[in-house]
């Protein structure tokens, strides 16, 4: 018996024309997943029992979602007819059926990591994986991240060269399931610094593995950034502070000097290019406010003069939460792959996870949902929500609106992403139950439209 792959509501010659071309696809998928199908309808409505078309407002019932070419054309209250919705006599109209389901943005994670997956292998595969072994494995994670409802995701920092712009642009193509990705190339950083990966390695090793983003003064730092644009980054990502995970027994506080941090943010701005910080200490935080960064990931040591930054100048905090819960039994284990550098740096700073994302909330800080998913495996991204909602004290609604309105927001993709509205990408999902009720449901996705064409239906 084969899933049903194609939209409903298709008839006659487009549909056996589809189910012909998709059969041999159709055999190798798990019952009930839906692939990428070889003709889209032009048309498709939506019918949704529930719709939170525009998170942060008030959801509808017995709502349409009309779609065309991929972007939503108009949101209608009832279920509309296929043909109310303006086709042409020769333009067939898809009908989804999500009547018994609730139905909401895709959502966006704005912290990714689709070319790692920390295990024991890690550091050993950063000198046997060639950039095609990256690009493979990071497909791998794309497919994940999409059937678990994200349909968009900010890759801050590869492995594997270029391994992260090819799989963004053949997932664009449409050759690589996957959500939209908006990547940054190679972290911006300090040498020995938390983005250099070239950390604990001999010198001939560290030679073959070392990034186009480490910099050190102002002329090496703005040509750090341009060299990560040239490459076709769409963000840039600095590291503000010292990190967690890298391989080295520098503390957790501010690692560019202030004039390099300036360099960074105003030669990235001047390039078109938004820029968000790594920053785990209070001094590393503030510094890269006052210089002008657009967001903060992690944030650990934020305190009330963080707070009013963030406040005065717009900047969104990217909390990151999942990885100070998924990582607990990996601290704890002496046998582990964490080094004793590691192991102390994730002892001081994951044990203040809930108590800075609550700080922050409280204090009014925006925030945007991200994961920094490859610290624990892909497609698990929205385990994070439980977190944002006990931890950080966020509603649902809250937390949902982090993933979709803001998220979109903190991407520079308002305009097309984060709400089902006019002329926006007709990215969707459904579940369940009511997310609003439990966010938890939010974990278990039962239907993914991206760009009109649908990836999963349960």
């Amino acid at each position: 018996m084969l899933p049903d792959i194609l939209p409903r509501g298709i008839h006659g010659k487009e549909s056996m024309i589809k189910r012909s071309m998709l059969f041999a696809a159709a055999l190798a998928l798990p019952l009930g997943l839906a692939v990428t199908p070889a003709v889209a309808a032009s048309w498709s409505i939506v019918h949704a029992g529930w719709l939170l078309d525009r998170p942060g407002e008030p959801p509808r019932e017995e709502a349409s979602v009309i779609i065309r070419d991929g972007e939503v054309v108009r949101v209608v209250d009832g279920f509309a007819a296929p043909d109310s919705v303006g086709a042409g006599a020769d333009e067939p109209v898809a009908v989804h059926d999500l009547r018994d389901r609730y139905v909401l943005p895709g959502l966006i994670d704005g912290h990714v990591h689709l070319t790692l997956e920390f295990s024991p292998a890690t550091r050993l595969q950063w000198t046997q994986y060639s950039d095609a072994d990256f690009a493979i494995a990071a497909a791998g994670n794309a497919r994940k991240t999409l059937l678990a409802g994200f349909t968009a995701v900010r890759d801050l920092g590869a492995s594997g060269g270029d391994a992260i712009f090819a799989l963004r642009d053949g997932i664009e193509r449409g050759d690589v399931v996957g959500p939209r990705v908006f990547a940054a190339g190679d972290i911006v950083s300090i040498t020995g610094g938390h983005g250099d990966f070239s950390l604990g390695f001999n010198e001939p090793v560290a030679k073959t593995i070392r990034s186009t983003g480490l910099c050190d003064g102002v002329d090496a730092c703005r040509s750090a950034v341009r060299e990560q644009v040239r490459r076709g980054a769409d963000q840039i990502k600095l590291t503000a502070t010292a990190g967690v995970l890298s391989e080295s027994a520098a503390g957790l506080e501010q690692q560019f000097f202030d004039d390099e941090l300036e360099a960074i943010v105003d030669s990235a701005h001047a390039m078109g290019r938004r820029v968000t910080a790594h920053a785990h200490g209070g001094g590393g935080i503030k510094a890269a406010l006052r210089a002008g960064v657009d967001a903060i990931e992690h944030g650990t040591f934020l305190d009330d003069e963080a707070i009013e930054l963030f406040r005065e100048s717009g900047a969104f905090l990217a909390p990151t939460l999942m990885p100070a819960e998924a990582l607990q039994p990996v601290i704890e284990d002496p046998n582990s792959w964490m080094s004793t550098a590691q192991r102390t740096k994730a002892r001081q700073a994951l044990t203040l996870a809930q108590e800075y994302a609550r700080r922050a909330h409280e204090g009014g800080v925006r925030i945007a949902f991200a994961t920094d998913a490859g610290v624990f495996p892909h497609g698990d991204n929205a385990r994070e929500f439980r977190l944002l909602v006990e931890w950080a004290g966020m509603t649902p609604m809250e937390a949902i609106h982090s993933a979709t309105v803001a998220g979109a927001e903190n991407l520079g993709q308002a305009d097309a992403l984060g709400s089902l509205e006019p002329g926006k990408h007709a990215d969707l999902i459904a579940v369940d139950d009511d997310p609003l009720a439990d966010v938890t449901v939010l974990e278990d996705v039962a239907f993914v439209m991206k760009g009109g064409v649908v990836y999963k239906s349960r």
